[in-house]
């Protein structure tokens, strides 16, 4: 197998326009080669053992860690047969410590920001790691294909995993994904699940009860996220026009509840005038997480997202703590000052099984006054997401024109330990680094 190590530079001073403190055991890695254009990453941590972590980016490429995610080696990953590339990854581990990964191959999109008009074959998969993200076998799993002649174009877009890996829960092991499917004249939200460690997947449901406009620029249904709480409930959102919308399952996937709006969110930021000066295209799609220690279902449920209802693009939180019936209101994560013409946003959260704690982390621009020079910032909520502490989690500023990031970074925490995955400018293009946090000296 070919592999190799990559750069590794680590972080430890603060630059001096900075405000904020750096976390505590800061590490920031590189994992993408030189002059590869990487993007939309992801990042996993094995729960059976956290060593063990697994990184991945567009164009679909793994690297993985055996230290912690102190250093790491790029695998080979073997191409699904038949299928170019890959991107729109995610990586997850079960609760016997099998690695996933899953990804969008086609031959070409549709129309601009339509999809499924003239769409060309499209289809999501599945690849498994048994030792932790060094080898992955060569047969991938199929979640849905289409083959680009039919009548009735689709195109299957953004596809998340996820897994059950809580404590008792009837259904530990269970391995999720759920998608967005473009269709001539909608958009809808589709889910399917593994009850075989990963090796096939039920036939695709729709769970998404409002259907979304057929458009991925402004009105389609964006951005689907699950998560699993205590009892292996799954909860799950994803972004609908000016709200999120949410649903649940407590019979292990097989059927869920009907999606219903919880949080009104001010208009998408995509592009145009309210998008991210620099950016090619941003988005503020949400993501979720439960507190899972009660060891029954109920856990307090957190939502967070960024939009402009402040003018500039802020990160915002919201908690229900009676199963997603009602939501507080929203509670600002980014602690700059409010109005002050700076953009944070592309957040990512998860909240800590072991302790319930919140992290979020996002790009930031609060120390350039023009609005142009990025950092990444890691905030941590301890009294369940009242109030959030800001950290500089990288120390030197990137920034770009016109610079596609891609529509998402990711984030990921076990007992502690926090790791985060994100796109920089870089010579010739992009950059992906992995950020490692350790909050096990505090309480």
């Amino acid at each position: 197998m070919r592999s190799f190590f990559l750069l590794i530079a680590s972080c430890a001073s603060v630059a001096a326009q900075s405000p904020l403190a750096r976390p505590p055991g800061v590490h920031i890695a590189t994992i993408s080669p030189e002059g590869v254009r990487g993007n939309e990453p992801s990042i996993a941590v094995n729960p059976a053992n956290p060593n063990q972590v697994v990184a991945a980016y567009q164009p679909a490429a793994v690297a993985y860690s055996t230290d912690g995610g102190q250093s790491f080696t790029l695998a080979e990953l073997p191409p699904v047969p038949g299928w170019r590339g890959g991107g729109d990854v995610s990586v997850v581990f079960d609760d016997k410590g099998h690695a996933f990964l899953g990804s969008l191959h086609f031959d070409r999109l549709g129309s601009a920001s339509y999809w499924a008009h003239n769409a060309g074959p499209n289809g999501i998969f599945v690849r498994r790691s048994l030792d932790g993200g060094k080898t992955w076998e060569k047969d991938a799993a199929t979640l849905k294909t289409f083959a680009g002649n039919q009548a009735d174009g689709l195109m299957e877009d953004m596809p998340r995993l996820f897994a059950d890996t809580v404590s008792g829960s009837p259904y530990a092991g269970n391995v999720y994904a759920g998608w967005i499917e473009w269709q001539l004249d909608q958009s809808i939200i589709l889910f399917a699940r593994s009850t075989d460690q990963g090796k096939t997947f039920s036939a695709p449901m729709p769970i998404s009860t409002h259907a979304g406009l057929p458009r991925d620029d402004n009105g389609g249904l964006v951005g689907f996220v699950g998560v699993v709480g205590a009892g292996g409930a799954i909860y799950a959102i994803w972004n609908d026009g000016a709200h999120i919308a949410f649903t649940q399952s407590h019979d292990g996937g097989r059927s869920f509840a009907p999606s219903r709006a919880i949080v009104d969110v001010a208009a998408p930021y995509f592009g145009g005038a309210g998008g991210i000066p620099g950016v090619a295209r941003a988005m503020g799609f949400p993501q979720i997480g439960v507190d899972a220690r009660t060891g029954k279902p109920g856990g307090a449920l957190y939502v967070c997202w960024s939009d402009f209802r402040n003018g500039d693009v802020d990160v915002f939180l919201s908690s229900s703590h009676d199963h997603g019936r009602t939501w507080s209101p929203a509670r600002r994560v980014n602690d700059d000052a409010v109005h002050d013409g700076k953009d944070q946003f592309f957040q990512w959260m998860a909240v800590d099984r072991a302790t319930g704690d919140v992290y979020v982390q996002f790009y930031d621009r609060r120390d350039d006054p023009a609005n142009r020079k990025t950092r990444v910032t890691l905030a941590r909520s301890t009294d369940g997401g009242a109030t959030f502490t800001n950290y500089a989690w990288t120390d030197t500023p990137f920034e770009g024109q016109q610079l596609f990031l891609g529509d998402y970074t990711w984030l990921t925490v076990h007992n502690r330990r926090v790791y985060g995955i994100w796109t920089e400018a870089a010579p010739g293009g992009t950059a992906v680094r992995v950020g490692v946090a350790d909050f096990s000296g505090l309480r």
